[in-house]
């Protein structure tokens, strides 16, 4: 089966309809782009399970020094996507709010059953 059209026929009312309510997603843009980095995304779905931890905790998590750590854990920081909290000597994060909890744990949850359903499909 074709995945394109066999003819070009646009529908102005369609095109007209969804352009009237089309944001501005460059911000969405950002957001994914920082969690397309498969270091970001453990630590982003690290703080979906312990919902705060220190940089330590988090360096040993991922398995990298807390100098990367911490450089990916000011990234996401910068990008609204992570907050941090000084505690005496000790650095600690967590996700900025459930928004960013729910997209890390959906994203995930959708990939787990994408790839139940590639397995479906007949090569």
């Amino acid at each position: 089966m074709k995945e394109i059209c066999e003819v070009t026929k646009v529908h102005p009312e369609v095109v007209d309809n969804v352009q009237q309510y089309m944001p501005d997603l460059s911000e969405v843009v950002h957001l994914f782009k920082a969690l397309a980095d498969e270091t970001r995304l453990n630590i982003a779905y690290a703080l979906t399970i312990e919902e705060e931890m220190c940089v330590c905790d988090i360096a040993a998590v991922i398995g990298s020094s807390t100098a990367t750590a911490s450089h990916h854990l000011r990234y996401l920081k910068e990008r609204g996507l992570a907050k941090s909290l000084r505690k005496g000597k000790q650095v600690y994060y967590s996700l900025s709010d459930r928004h960013v909890h729910q997209l890390v744990t959906i994203a995930h949850e959708h990939a787990k059953e994408g790839g139940e359903l590639a397995k479906d499909i007949p090569s």
